[in-house]
């Protein structure tokens, strides 16, 4: 059964989602702390960096944000120029513009913004000035994704973009036109709002963490959704009511101590999930380092020596890179790893063996909402792949950087003597 567990404090709120009782992704927001991925702000450009192509911008946060060429031309790469002009020739330095967060702020690093605003819907995201019409790789067949195709080319007026989501299967022009109307009326809003207001402000703040995982998360895929506060259960049912009114009848109410015990023991598993070291069922193991650059995994067989009637070397290590696959498609999610991904597998001698171990990555991070590519075997032997990262990376939680050693993660043993 698949779950979304909706636990809410005094303090912060949060949410678990399990598939076939495996936690897969977990949120933490804290009242005092919004996301700020999907908000749109008046800024003023405080700093431009021809060497670097880019510009800070201030949003009105501790930390200016960045905003990159790419993210100054226009928004429907067919119509980039081949040659990037130089950021000076697009932007000034005291100059505003509106613009939105792509990633939060980490670390010592602030937010990354973008002037291709998209807002998203339950069936679509609207681009107000892509002019083209996308749908979703994850809708597997071709005649669905034509007929998507071709009633948003009907449906968008000339310069708008939109991308027809894995929720928009099924759905017929009404449902389509229903959140466009919407979306477009938002956005004129939201344009409107600029003339009133003096840089930097914010002009839309993206839903909370509960409505926006209804809305991007909650599908019929999610047999049941349950909820331990009756006013945010209340706002949720109406929430669905309007676009996914066949969903209503899974979202359920429970009572706190009940609430609290299950989400007790999902802390147990977040516990284990962000270890260095994490167990597979089999005996076997993973070994997760993330660096500024990359981030490496490495399998290892462990305690596992395979099973009765399987007495070849080549089985047990590929069964052990096969539980490992899943395994890991679970932890990207989970500890929401971006960036580019190294996987050390065990080696195998069959090329067979290697297919369906990337097969098995593949197919497992399908239902991956971030952006991502599985690149594939490098001549070194090691699996490749790269993942888009938009929030904090909850780890913050569970490990924190050693003041003695800064991060090195090693002892000194003894002096020298000179």
């Amino acid at each position: 059964m698949n779950e979304l567990i909706v636990h809410c404090g005094e303090n912060r709120t949060e949410v678990a989602l399990l598939e076939h009782g495996k936690l897969v992704e977990f949120y933490e927001e804290h009242k005092q702390e919004r996301t700020m991925a999907g908000n749109i702000y008046r800024a003023r450009v405080v700093n431009v960096l021809p060497g670097m192509q880019a510009a800070f911008v201030d949003i009105g946060q501790k930390k200016n944000a960045f905003l990159y060429v790419d993210d100054l031309l226009d928004p429907h790469l067919e119509k980039q120029p081949k040659n990037k002009p130089s950021i000076t020739a697009l932007v000034r330095e005291g100059e505003e513009l509106l613009v939105q967060v792509t990633k939060e702020p980490s670390g010592s690093k602030g937010a990354r913004v973008t002037t291709h605003f998209a807002l998203p819907g339950r069936c679509m995201v609207y681009m107000p000035f892509a002019d083209y019409v996308g749908v979703s790789r994850k809708l597997g067949s071709e005649a669905e994704r034509n007929r998507l195709k071709l009633l948003g080319e009907q449906l968008r007026e000339p310069g708008e973009g939109i991308i027809l989501r894995t929720a928009a299967e099924g759905a017929g022009a009404e449902q389509l036109s229903y959140d466009l109307l919407f979306l477009r009326k938002l956005w004129t809003s939201i344009y409107e709002r600029r003339k009133e207001s003096e840089a930097p402000c914010l002009l839309y703040g993206e839903l909370d963490v509960v409505p926006r995982l209804v809305r991007d998360a909650f599908t019929t895929e999610i047999d049941r959704m349950s909820i331990n506060e009756q006013d945010k259960l209340q706002s949720i049912v109406s929430l669905l009511q309007g676009f996914a009114p066949e969903l209503v009848s899974r979202v359920t109410y429970a009572p706190t101590p009940e609430s609290r015990s299950r989400m007790q023991g999902i802390e147990r598993e977040l516990e284990r999930s962000f270890q260095r070291k994490v167990s597979l069922a089999s005996g076997g193991y993973l070994v997760v380092d993330s660096t500024e650059a990359l981030t490496v995994i490495d399998v290892n067989t462990g305690k596992y020596i395979g099973t009765d009637g399987k007495d070849s070397l080549e089985l047990t290590v590929f069964d052990t890179n096969m539980e490992a696959a899943e395994e890991i498609a679970r932890l990207l999610r989970l500890r929401d790893i971006g960036g580019i991904v190294i996987v050390d597998f065990i080696d195998m001698q069959q090329d067979r063996h290697k297919e369906e171990v990337q097969e098995r990555l593949v197919s497992t991070m399908k239902k991956d909402r971030s952006k991502h590519h599985v690149i594939g075997w490098t001549k070194l032997g090691l699996m490749e792949l790269t993942r888009r990262k938009i929030r904090e990376n909850i780890s913050q939680r569970f490990i924190e950087t050693c003041q003695a050693c800064k991060g090195s993660g090693k002892v000194a043993v003894r002096t020298r003597k000179l």
